[in-house]
């Protein structure tokens, strides 16, 4: 985004209807994204995000406090010619998915992990027909090609839109499994984001809280929230 050290111009904000979708309007003019395109969205719940952002803006434009603005940039600039490489790169978490890779001690965090990530993998196994590999220790294990295959056939159903959304919550949480249990919405960000933590979390209980490193933890959070609520926002069917 090419906002960076420009004020606040506008006094409007609106949501107008697009011939394909919904875009955002200052004083009646369509934003533009970097590439200068139209800002279009595909749903009015998405455009509203959007607007949102650009109606809270006070005084100099902030890109870092406009993550729903860099969001639609990115799915009408870059997606639509890099999907395939997009979808390989996030198909290849199920080869090193973070719930396969289990602590070899102490025995509590053990039996932790398998009581939180015992049940996405099953649901994943169930659904995609995808069973993954569980080991002891960080010595990577070779996922079956056919598990590897179907999971990366459930991220090529997204779109545009979506898929961008769903980049984050691979990435945030290291886990092509729960990012996909959000997308379907058999689990809800806020559970996957507790799962994916679950080492964080002990390492916390025993040895306290890092001020650092839990502030630097609660901005993924809050963005992991956020790509549940773009990748939703954009959902016309359940995939």
């Amino acid at each position: 985004m090419k906002l960076a050290k420009k004020k606040r111009f506008w006094n409007t904000v609106d949501v107008a209807e697009a011939e394909s979708g919904f875009v955002i309007q200052l004083d009646g003019r369509t934003v533009k994204t970097p590439e200068k395109r139209d800002l279009l969205l595909p749903t009015r719940k998405a455009a509203e995000l959007v607007a949102q952002e650009w109606d809270d803006t006070s005084g100099e434009l902030d890109p870092t406090a406009m993550p729903a603005t860099r969001w639609a940039n990115v799915s009408v600039d870059k997606m639509g010619g890099q999907m395939a490489a997009v979808v390989d790169m996030l198909a290849a978490y199920g080869e090193n998915d973070l719930l396969c890779y289990r602590a070899t001690h102490p025995q509590e965090l053990i039996a932790r992990q398998a009581a939180f990530w015992d049940a996405p993998l099953q649901w994943a196994s169930q659904t995609f027909e995808a069973p993954l590999l569980v080991t002891s220790g960080v010595i990577p294990v070779e996922q079956p090609n056919q598990s590897v295959a179907n999971l990366r056939q459930a991220v090529e159903t997204f779109d545009p839109f979506e898929l961008a959304a769903f980049h984050d919550l691979v990435q945030i949480s290291g886990s092509l499994v729960l990012a996909l249990a959000v997308a379907r919405q058999h689990m809800v960000a806020e559970q996957a984001w507790d799962v994916a933590r679950v080492d964080e979390n002990w390492q916390i209980e025993h040895w306290g809280v890092d001020d650092e490193a839990a502030e630097a933890a609660e901005l993924k959070r809050q963005a992991f929230l956020l790509s549940e609520e773009l990748l939703l926002s954009v959902r016309k069917t359940l995939h």
